[in-house]
């Protein structure tokens, strides 16, 4: 019953978060320069045009009349339609979630596959070749922007090699690319991770304990180390997660994936103040559900931790 109760109030948290982004951005998209009524009715619109569209739209009215009326659609999941196409703005982003989803969740799988081993056999292997080579890697991916790495990729892989198509979304081929660009920030935070919680859990005295009653090195190192060294990658990797699905705009952007990313830039860039609105609320959601999850997931591997307190 308590997790139902903590769920709860989590979620009830969300609230004060989404309206204080949402408010800010609401400000600074009304706020800059340009007419999005000039923008949809072209340059040659009269004045009456003007007038008449802005009435339509609602922007003759204070901006904060136009936020709290906004809001209250948004609460009767009416998140209006696209200033500049006229299509729904859940349902648009509805069709364009999966695909993001798919990438940001290829990303975060393949980052974990060789992130978590790699970091604790670097923090077994300390000081080693393959520790400081892991280190200089993570150090590399983190510091590697990530439109310049997928260009770069594009073409070596694409134009010279022609191993992969360099743009679009369809089979398996279209996902290596930018899942692996995707996911280069997220294996370095793994690698990195997982290597500090391993090197804080080998020096924990029940570790010497379990040597001292004959356990082996490798013996204590699978038996009791890795498992209680997973604890906060547990929480990296949600975090991780949730970084790949809203920071999808470059990848998306360099590889003309039809994705939440791209389709917010171009929001933005288009200043369509619905779209932007409604992408950033139903990021934030996801992003506060994943949190959910892994604290959920987090309870349950470490019974240290009390939900109920």
């Amino acid at each position: 019953m308590y997790l139902v109760k903590y769920s709860i109030k989590r979620l009830l948290m969300l609230i004060p978060v989404i309206l204080g982004i949402t408010l800010v951005l609401y400000f600074v998209m009304s706020l800059a320069p340009g007419n999005p009524a000039q923008q949809i009715l072209g340059a040659n619109a009269s004045d009456e045009q003007l007038a008449a569209l802005e009435m339509e739209m609602g922007l003759d009215q204070p901006i904060i009349v136009q936020y709290a009326n906004y809001i209250l659609r948004a609460l009767r999941l009416d998140f209006g339609t696209s200033w500049i196409n006229g299509n729904d703005v859940l349902t648009t982003f509805m069709s364009k979630l999966p695909n993001t989803l798919l990438v940001a969740l290829v990303a975060t799988l393949w980052a974990i596959a060789f992130g978590i081993p790699m970091g604790i056999y670097s923090a077994v292997r300390q000081y080693s070749l393959f520790d400081y080579g892991s280190m200089v890697v993570a150090m590399l991916l983190f510091s590697l922007p990530a439109f310049w790495l997928g260009i770069l990729s594009q073409i070596l892989f694409c134009v010279v090699l022609r191993w992969l198509p360099a743009t679009g979304i369809g089979g398996w081929q279209h996902l290596v690319l930018p899942a692996l660009i995707l996911g280069a920030n997220t294996l370095a935070a793994m690698i990195r991770m997982s290597r500090t919680s391993m090197l804080d859990v080998l020096k924990q005295d029940y570790i010497r304990t379990a040597r001292a009653k004959g356990a082996s090195r490798r013996g204590a190192i699978l038996k009791h180390a890795v498992g209680n060294s997973l604890i906060p990658v547990i929480t990296q990797i949600g975090i991780s997660f949730a970084g790949c699905i809203g920071g999808a705009v470059v990848t998306e952007t360099v590889f003309t994936i039809p994705g939440i990313g791209a389709m917010l830039i171009n929001a933005v860039k288009a200043r369509d103040i619905p779209v932007v609105m409604g992408s950033v609320i139903f990021i934030a959601i996801i992003v506060g559900v994943i949190n959910l999850i892994v604290d959920l997931i987090c309870a349950k591997v470490d019974p240290r931790i009390d939900l109920a307190a």
